[in-house]
């Protein structure tokens, strides 16, 4: 069971990294431009691949961590939305599916949870609450913008494309938050945090951007 195991930790890694190479790819290519397209999808399969292998084994004996299974579902719900954005650049779409509510709502319990966990720590002895109730919060700040999204998305321009760019760089950073960590066995506080905190600048950059606020330079 063990070999089977360090098999899939290896898959899950080069996934993984795949994930990680296309990604920054997909970030410095012309936005909406054929490579980015594709690399945008490499990406997207990479992840959620990696994700899913993992998931299993954060249920292991010796390789359990409530964390891990969390932040990959965290990791897979990101880039879902960050794909089914997309479907509403439709002018026939008017209003969200059950995928895309389903998606939200299950990523918004599992929010709660973590959150709710991370206070808990808070009074007792809970190992890293502090990141619980980081991506906890993260995790329902952006469900609640995802339903208001739902609810508005033909009411403001390019709100697809907002939504878009905010989820496929939020996982663009989860997976090199998990490289930083997994990779160079830096599991701290400041190695998880870092990368989020920085991530965010560059979202809300990218959303001024969108709304005229910034200008090229």
């Amino acid at each position: 069971m063990e070999q089977i195991i360090t098999i899939g930790i290896y898959i899950h890694a080069f996934f993984g990294g795949l994930g990680l190479l296309t990604g920054i790819g997909s970030m410095t290519v012309t936005k909406g431009g054929k490579r980015h397209k594709q690399m945008g999808k490499v990406f997207a399969i990479s992840m959620i691949t990696s994700c899913i292998i993992i998931i299993p084994i954060a249920w292991m004996p010796g390789h359990k961590s409530l964390f891990l299974f969390l932040i990959s579902l965290f990791t897979i719900y990101l880039v879902l939305i960050g794909r089914r954005a997309l479907t509403f650049k439709s002018r026939k779409k008017l209003k969200a599916e059950s995928i895309d509510l389903g998606i939200s709502l299950s990523m918004m319990v599992f929010s709660v949870f973590m959150l709710s966990y991370g206070i808990y720590g808070l009074f007792t002895q809970v190992p890293d609450n502090v990141l619980y109730m980081v991506f906890g919060g993260l995790g329902l700040f952006l469900t609640i913008k995802n339903f208001l999204f739902y609810k508005n998305f033909k009411a403001e321009k390019d709100a697809w494309l907002l939504a878009h760019l905010t989820h496929m760089i939020a996982g663009m950073i989860a997976s090199i938050t998990a490289f930083i960590v997994a990779g160079l066995k830096l599991w701290t506080i400041t190695a998880w945090v870092l990368p989020s905190v920085i991530g965010t600048v560059y979202i809300i950059y990218w959303r001024l951007k969108m709304k005229g606020k910034l200008t090229k330079s």
